[in-house]
C-alpha cells in the first residue's frame, strides 16, 4: 500500500508517529499524573472551602481527603473507561468531569441546585466533545482507526 501525504488522521497510508519516550517514562507518567492532578484538585477544594480564611488542620485534612478521592476516581476511570463502548466511554469521562467540577463549585458556598446545574452543563459538554472524538477515531467495534 502506498503512503499518502494527505495528513488526514485515520487515512489508510498515514505513517505512525514515533514514540519518543521510553516505557519507563510512560509508566512514571501513568502514576505521577493522577498524583499531581489530585494534589492540585485537593488544594483547590481546600482553598474554595476556606474562602480566604485561615488555614486550619481540618482544612488541610479536607484537601488531602479530596485529593485522595480524586486520585482514586481518576485511576478507576482510566482503568475502566477504555474497555467501554465509545458512547459509555464518553459518558464515563463526562460524568467524572461533571462530578469533579460540581464538587469544587459546591465548596464556594453556591446552592446545591446551582452546583448540580453547572456540573450537568460541564458533564454534557465533555461527553459531547469526547463522543465526537471517539466517533471519528474509532470504528463501531471500538478499534482505533489508523
Amino acid at each position: 500500500m502506498a503512503q499518502t501525504t494527505s495528513g488526514v488522521p485515520g487515512s489508510p497510508g498515514r505513517p505512525h508517529l514515533p514514540d519518543i519516550f521510553s516505557a519507563r517514562t510512560h509508566l512514571a507518567t501513568k502514576w505521577a499524573l493522577p498524583v499531581v492532578l489530585g494534589l492540585v484538585y485537593g488544594f483547590w477544594a481546600a482553598a474554595n472551602r476556606r474562602d480566604g480564611g485561615p488555614i486550619t488542620g481540618w482544612n488541610v485534612l479536607f484537601g488531602f481527603v479530596s485529593a485522595l478521592a480524586f486520585m482514586a476516581l481518576l485511576i478507576g476511570v482510566r482503568a475502566v473507561a477504555p474497555r467501554l463502548k465509545r458512547e459509555l466511554h464518553a459518558v464515563a469521562w463526562g460524568a467524572f468531569a461533571g462530578i469533579a467540577f460540581g464538587f469544587l463549585y459546591s465548596q464556594t458556598g453556591a446552592s446545591v441546585l446551582r452546583s448540580c446545574g453547572n456540573a450537568l452543563v460541564v458533564a454534557g459538554f465533555v461527553t459531547a466533545v469526547l463522543f465526537y472524538r471517539y466517533y471519528t477515531h474509532e470504528d463501531a467495534a471500538g478499534h482505533k482507526v489508523e
